[in-house]
């Protein structure tokens, strides 16, 4: 019984330390990692920072935002990429971790008690907003209504979606990642995911013939409900 107690007293110390050490006044996550920004390089979606991690230095790349040199940063989640090349900045990085919870303070364990506000920038920092958009299908597509009301139906099959551009980045594990709308929604529904490796640009309507994916998780906080993998992008004329 003695030992019990002992036991517990210091699992209490230990804790108690781990959070002064922190600075914080809740649990971390024990996958926390503390980095100091370097060197910023801002894109048109991507921020890439030059962290400062004890005594090793990489770099790591966010959904754009305002990063401060010098300034103290945390994270728990990120997905490595090897030679990744970044078109925008024509630079090729031999490493680089993409993030998904970059903050200013510690990252809270799961379930832990936050007294205090923790920055938790979304994985984009702008969020998906319904536009005014009106795209009808063409040459067999289906509105992205249909696909939302009955995802199961479409699962593993390869199907024509429509829509105009809304979001568009490049390059990301081997592929373009593109954001349609066409104006139709169900509910909190009203935009698509889409892997392609055509070019497109934000404001582009174009037809996509693709494969649905559902549940999609890519790990480090990346998951999609519906995806269109593997599409096949024809531009379209304004309608």
């Amino acid at each position: 019984m003695k030992k019990i107690v002992q036991l517990l007293i210091l699992i209490s110390v230990m804790f108690s330390c781990s959070q002064q050490s922190s600075g914080v006044d809740y649990a971390v996550d024990p996958a926390n990692r503390e980095i100091v920004a370097g060197d910023v390089l801002q894109a048109s979606s991507y921020t890439y920072i030059l962290a400062n991690e004890k005594s090793s230095q990489y770099w790591i790349a966010v959904s754009r935002e305002d990063v401060e040199r010098g300034k103290t940063y945390y994270f728990s989640e990120s997905m490595e990429m090897v030679n990744f090349h970044s078109k925008e900045l024509d630079r090729t990085f031999d490493l680089i971790l993409f993030v998904g919870n970059l903050s200013n303070m510690p990252i809270p364990a799961k379930g832990a008690a936050v007294q205090s506000p923790v920055t938790m920038p979304q994985k984009s920092k702008t969020a998906q907003v319904k536009q005014d958009i009106k795209v009808e299908a063409v040459d067999g597509s289906i509105p992205l209504q249909q696909l939302f009301d009955k995802p199961e139906d479409f699962a593993g099959k390869k199907i024509k979606v429509a829509g105009q551009v809304t979001k568009f980045n490049s390059g990301i594990m081997g592929k373009n990642w593109v954001h349609i709308q066409d104006g139709s929604a169900n509910e909190d529904f009203f935009d698509l995911t889409i892997t392609t490796l055509d070019e497109l640009t934000v404001g582009d309507v174009a037809l996509f013939e693709g494969t649905v994916t559902l549940n999609k998780d890519l790990g480090s906080g990346y998951f999609f409900k519906i995806l269109m993998e593997d599409a096949k992008a024809s531009k379209l004329s304004l309608q």
